[in-house]
């Protein structure tokens, strides 16, 4: 198992976007990003995460409950979330599990910004 996890993280205001820089977002990593977004999340003054997921090419039910503990987080404390340029298979699993009525679907990193700024 890999002991690290590749990603990058930008800062715009209260707006936090983490881009996974890996290829397969699944249990092998997902225990890691957990623990990297709830350290950003529980920082006082993100209430806003941008998850870019444009380098992911498979994504399984451990890294959909990487998100959603992204998601529980931020709702706790009255925050949103976007997910940001899904490539095609993983944008159906997170439609066909239906999570898209909670994880709102954005084409773009700029698109997802842009709707964070509006709330």
């Amino acid at each position: 198992m890999e002991e690290t996890v590749n990603f990058e993280l930008k800062k715009i205001d209260n707006i936090a976007i983490f881009k996974l820089l890996e290829k397969k977002f699944d249990a092998n990593i997902a225990g890691l990003v957990k623990g990297e977004l709830t350290i950003l999340l529980t920082a006082d003054d993100i209430n806003k995460l941008v998850m870019d997921l444009s380098e992911v090419e498979y994504c399984d039910s451990s890294g959909l409950s990487a998100i959603l503990l992204a998601f529980r987080i931020l709702q706790s404390k009255e925050g949103e979330i976007r997910i940001a340029s899904p490539q095609k298979g993983v944008r159906s699993l997170i439609e066909i599990s239906q999570l898209d009525r909670v994880l709102p679907i954005s084409s773009t990193v700029e698109e997802a910004v842009s709707e964070l700024k509006l709330i």
